[in-house]
């Protein structure tokens, strides 16, 4: 599971176990504080280079708010490294899972989770024209969000020749269409 900031404690108790210089000091003693794993994955395309340097290390037994999260069991750290002919940028994410430790399949997680998160924020761009959005009330501005993915699972759910995008618009012309998108039935 990707850990944001919204997992609260969780979240400062990980990034103070693991803070962004931790990851360096342990590299360059070869972690031999901490029984940690490493794999590193380059990665070419679209004119870039990007490499992503994947950490796994047992949870610690002292971490704040462990014992409301059962059967947790590793802590992950994915660092990103993009570099372009114009630019570079280097991104750390965590992650905390109930697998053991085991680098490979940590790693294909962490990149079918990023598949999911750039699957979905690439179709609600295109599909909901989220990024032009300019609601600023949070209450609001949270209640659209559900409401689009409500939406766009509902659509996905259809099985026809149309695009997301296209069946968006047919629901709005056709209430049979409209009906069988929400699965009720038309009068």
């Amino acid at each position: 599971m990707s850990l944001k900031g919204n997992q609260g404690k969780l979240h400062e108790g990980v990034s103070n176990y693991i803070p962004s210089n931790y990851i360096t000091e342990q590299m360059e003693n070869d972690f031999a504080d901490i029984p940690a794993r490493c794999h590193v994955e380059p990665l070419k395309g679209h004119r870039r280079e990007d490499k992503i340097t994947y950490y796994q290390m047992p949870v610690p037994k002292d971490l704040v708010n462990l014992e409301k999260w059962a059967g947790l069991r590793t802590i992950g750290v994915a660092i990103g490294q993009r570099s372009s002919s114009s630019k570079s940028s280097t991104e750390v994410r965590f992650y905390i899972a109930s697998i053991p430790m085991g680098m490979k399949r940590c790693a294909r997680y962490v990149r079918g989770h990023w598949a999911i998160e750039n699957t979905l924020h690439w179709c609600l761009a295109i599909t909901f024209h989220e990024d032009e959005n300019r609601v600023r009330d949070r209450t609001t501005a949270s209640n659209l969000a559900w409401l689009k993915r409500f939406a766009l699972i509902m659509l996905e759910q259809q099985h026809d020749q149309h695009s997301i995008a296209m069946r968006r618009r047919v629901v709005g012309w056709n209430t049979d269409y409209l009906a069988k998108a929400l699965g009720v039935a038309t009068i």
